[in-house]
């Protein structure tokens, strides 16, 4: 379905009794359909796709000089949306406005006003949860545009453009480009950053416990060292440990106490986004982006036998309410489902939290009676299990509290007292639906009594070191952030993608692991523009974003307040940032190679972050210690010191993005260079690889420069031969394998091609022969039509088959796939269409020339050039347009590229991918692409030779020979992808 057209019914003319039908606007097409079911033929209704307007993506788009003035402009793409919405809002004197209910849906609301223009009454409707009866309440009830509420959007757009506009330039040019600052990415980047410096800085403490084991009544139970008297006790290592073992060893312990008591477990409020977000992440592993999209997916409505239906309320919300219906509707379903006695004596109601701003309800299902079990066979596993959890929230939140029967006891033994506890269910309550996993309960301990005696039946102590708090997962960020007013619902998911998108962040074991570039990013912010990453600061804007919203700060003071600090420190940024491409960030480390101390420095290349030492030049890559230190990481050392054969100067080891090379150390003078291994001994060695033999029909004098042609080899491990000159001469050849092209007077040698696919072979006369193989060519002899090799399956080799298409045993392949001469023949007959010439007769619209009566209207002009009959003749130009049309495409379909244009296009795609030119080096024709290699360090990348170019993958099946010059023209674009 086109999301940009009318979601219910077609469009009728203006002026048909029809088009009274209302308009209501929501955001999204899934929404639209479901509440157009719900409306039948009574509104037309359409859906924005998001936004509309923004502010400019190229420029700043807000003048500062005329009080932080916002340019809004249409989205690109939205061009056909907008035309939409303007056509269905031509006969409408009423429009409702339905984006979702929160600030974004506020500002789209507006901008769609303004879209639309004046001649129309315009009208919000908050669509809280999508089920009929919460539609028609909405729309029987609109509210006015709420100016407040879009007002603090403006703001909190505005600060982020100016945020992210005018000091992430900041960052590209002294880090890298692309890099982001944020508002509210940036504080999330530094508790990420914080949090693994606090865990480096973590020094572990040991400490011991010491357990005793009984069995009392047939029942095993234990209990831990508490007290030493009426005092804790601590124990700091073993000595301490197995003195109180020595001390207690062989004694009986005596029942010094025992409590029972009843203890109650009150269930959880519904959720929220961040309560949500962070539940779906510990029990069910979903990413905060991937929760808010299932969510999203189950508010605007999933298909069900009886159509779309909405089965969640809105789930942006902060607020923990519940609807008195929706609380009213539980209570009657857990009656019925589970007993009376689980219904509490009235509806449970839940506090917020301070700042929340309680726009909507919780996050619940619409309706109680839609259970998991009912929809499980509906709904895919995700959208299940998300559904799942919120229903099961949501219906233990009106529950009965569970109750437990729990007894402790304190065992004495001389001065020590060991403590022992357990619980049991006495009343299941709420976790009968909702078990919230939070607590361990252990079994009630067995029947005792004051003073009893108990003789252990082991003593267990145990060391213990204490660890360093927790690096942040997904779901402990979003709850950090909320507790400190960071952000707010519709955020946060937002927040981790964009931390993640930009690699300041890696997931590592389920935490959100800082990279080096978010170490980098993180440092420079905070030293040069500290108040955007305050986290009191941020907290503290949010309420002022709130205050805007209620109506009670005017927000351009808040602006004001906010961008004047921010502005002064650009400035200072401006020139006192560190520039990772020059200096770099001093470490306190001595230099591995000339000893100099606090020499290196942390900079950062086109491969990455490195070690360099400014007194010397060594550049190293580096590692992070326990303590977060970087460390040098030294290349293997070289098995034997090897000499450059072209200059005589040591070769030395290097590095890059593709592996270790060795690499002439006269560079860039000399650019000579070999891939390194690393053998059994971790010693760097030139692989023994041998080239294949040289190949008698091809000659070792360059002919297009008179140089040598030597083997060579590509990154993807293949052979081929090219000039010794590169780059000055970019001629190359692949190996033949030794075998002639199966095409009927072609005399082409079959040789080997490597892509991104893998191995294929092809005719060396490409593209004059585009005969492409999927296999491997063996040396046997085809029984049936006498070639003499077969193709071996590239995935099993066992399969031969012949390559020769006109081969008998080929015949019913080449039937079915319809891909022999016969078949193609009838596209020949499109060569026929070329009597379509007659379509001159077209150009027998000369009738049309007829027109040239009008000439006298020349005539009644004074002007005297009645020349202008000759563009008679220049219509005779129009016998191209049969050769445009028809004769091309068949001489194409036919015969392949036509000219020598099209052999370019098809040719340049065809390199290597990994072949690339030395940086600085003029770029090798696409026909003859060149290795490089690179390195970490700040010496230029190393090139060597190059490659001929590959040839297409055409082939679907590990098939045969496909004669490409027998296939239609779209079949060749797809092998240049190889």
């Amino acid at each position: 379905m086109d999301p940009f057209r009318p979601v219910l019914g077609r469009q009728f003319p203006i002026g048909s009794k029809r088009m009274t039908k209302k308009l209501l606007i929501v955001e999204s097409p899934a929404k639209a359909k479901t509440i157009a079911k719900y409306l039948g033929d009574q509104f037309q209704v359409m859906a924005s796709v998001g936004h509309v307007y923004d502010l400019p993506h190229n420029r700043l788009g807000v003048d500062l000089e005329r009080d932080f003035q916002p340019e809004y402009v249409a989205i690109s793409g939205k061009e056909k949306v907008i035309s939409s919405l303007k056509k269905a809002a031509k006969s409408k004197e009423t429009i409702y406005l339905a984006p979702d209910p929160d600030r974004e849906g506020e500002a789209i609301a507006w901008h769609i006003a303004e879209i639309l223009g004046q001649g129309h009454e315009f009208k919000r409707v908050l669509f809280h949860e999508l089920t009929q009866k919460a539609i028609l309440a909405a729309l029987a009830d609109p509210v006015p545009l709420s100016q407040p509420r879009y007002d603090s959007q403006q703001t909190r757009r505005i600060l982020d453009r100016l945020m992210g506009y005018l000091i992430s330039p900041l960052l590209w040019g002294k880090l890298k480009r692309s890099l982001s600052a944020g508002r509210v990415q940036s504080v999330a980047l530094r508790l990420l950053v914080e949090r693994e410096r606090a865990i480096f800085a973590f020094t572990p403490r040991e400490y011991w416990s010491l357990t005793a084991h009984f069995e009392e009544a047939g029942a095993a139970f234990e209990a831990l060292l508490a007290k030493k008297g009426q005092d804790k006790i601590e124990l700091r290592d073993e000595t301490e440990t197995m003195a109180v073992v020595k001390a207690i060893e062989g004694q009986n312990f005596a029942v010094q106490s025992l409590t029972a008591k009843e203890r109650k477990r009150t269930p959880l409020p519904p959720f929220t986004t961040s309560s949500l977000q962070q539940n779906a992440y510990t029990r069910l592993r979903l990413p905060s982006a991937k929760t808010m999209r299932l969510a999203q997916n189950l508010y605007e409505g999933m298909e069900l036998p009886e159509g779309l239906v909405g089965l969640i309320t809105y789930m942006r919300t902060d607020s923990v309410r519940l609807a008195d219906q929706a609380a009213v509707e539980a209570r009657q379903f857990i009656g019925e489902a589970h007993g009376q006695e689980f219904v509490p004596p009235e509806i449970n109601r839940y506090r917020n939290k301070k700042g929340a701003q309680d726009a909507h309800e919780a996050i619940r299902p619409t309706s109680v009676h839609l259970t998991p079990d009912r929809l499980k066979s509906h709904l895919d596993h995700d959208h299940w299990q998300l559904y799942n959890l919120i229903w099961r929230r949501f219906v233990a939140s009106q529950m009965r509290p569970a109750v437990f029967d729990q007894t402790s006891a304190e065992l004495a033994v001389g001065d020590y007292v060991f403590r022992a506890s357990g619980a049991s269910v006495k009343f299941p309550g709420f976790l009968a639906v909702y078990d919230p996993g939070a607590e361990d309960d252990k079994a009630l301990l067995p029947p005792m009594k004051e003073g009893q005696a108990l003789t252990p039946t082991k003593l267990a102590p145990k060391q213990h070191f204490t660890q360093p708090p927790p690096r942040f997962n997904e779901g402990t960020l979003v709850k950090e952030l909320e507790e400190k007013g960071i952000g707010r619902p519709s955020t946060y998911a937002s927040i981790i993608s964009v931390l993640k998108d930009k690699e300041y962040v890696q997931p590592q074991k389920g935490a959100l692991e800082p990279t080096e570039m978010g170490f980098a990013v993180n440092d420079l912010l905070v030293a040069n523009v500290p108040k955007l990453v305050d986290v009191d600061f941020t907290a503290d804007l949010e309420e002022n974003l709130d205050q805007i919203e209620e109506g009670q700060a005017d927000r351009i003071e808040i602006l004001k307040k906010l961008y004047l600090p921010l502005a002064e420190s650009l400035e200072t940024a401006q020139k006192n940032m560190l520039n990772f491409r020059v200096e770099g960030q001093k470490v306190d480390l001595a230099c591995p190679a000339c000893g100099e101390m606090g020499s290196m420095a942390i900079r950062y290349g086109r491969n990455g972050f490195y070690l360099a030492c400014k007194a010397c030049g060594l550049t190293r890559d580096y590692v992070r210690d326990a303590q977060g230190q970087p460390q040098p990481v030294e290349p293997p050392p070289l098995a034997e010191e090897t000499l450059c054969e072209k200059c005589g100067q040591p070769m030395v080891s290097k590095k890059s993005r593709y592996g270790s090379f060795l690499a002439c150390s006269a560079y860039p003078k000399c650019r000579n260079a070999k891939p390194l291994v690393i053998n059994q001994d971790g010693l760097a060695v030139v692989p023994n690889d041998p080239p294949p033999p040289w190949p008698p029909e091809i000659s070792e004098t360059c002919e297009k420069c008179g140089g040598r042609m030597v083997p060579k080899k590509t990154r993807r491990g293949g052979w081929f031969i090219a000039c010794d000159n590169y780059p000055k001469c970019s001629n190359a050849k692949s190996y033949p394998t030794g075998f002639k092209c199966p095409k009927p007077g072609c005399g082409g040698d079959v040789v080997e091609r490597r892509s991104k696919r893998g191995v294929f072979y092809a005719c060396s006369n490409y593209p004059e022969c585009r005969v492409v193989i999927r296999g491997r060519p063996v040396a046997q002899k085809c029984p049936d039509c006498g070639l003499d090799y077969l193709v071996a399956n590239l995935k099993d080799e066992s399969r031969l088959s012949c390559p020769n298409l006109a081969c008998p045993s080929n015949a019913h392949k080449a039937e079915g796939r319809g891909k022999t001469k016969e078949p193609k023949a009838p596209k020949e007959p499109k060569e026929p269409k070329e009597p379509k010439e007659p379509k001159e007769p077209k150009a027998a619209k000369a009738p049309k020339e007829p027109k040239a009566p009008k000439e006298p209207k020349a005539a009644k002009a004074p002007k005297e050039p009645k020349a202008p009959k000759e563009p008679k003749a220049l219509k005779e130009p129009k016998e191209p347009k049969a050769v445009k049309t028809r004769p091309k495409k068949a001489a194409s379909a036919a015969a392949g590229p036509a000219s020598e244009e099209p052999v370019k296009d098809l040719a340049a795609p065809l390199a290597d991918p990994a072949v690339v030119p030395p940086e600085g080096e003029a770029a090798a024709p696409p026909a003859d692409p060149a290795g490089a290699l690179s390195e970490p360090s700040p010496q230029p990348e190393l090139s060597s030779q190059p490659e001929p170019s590959p040839q297409p993958e055409l082939s679907s099946e590990p098939a045969l020979e496909i004669p490409l010059d027998q296939r239609a023209p779209e079949a060749a674009p797809a092998g240049r992808e190889a």
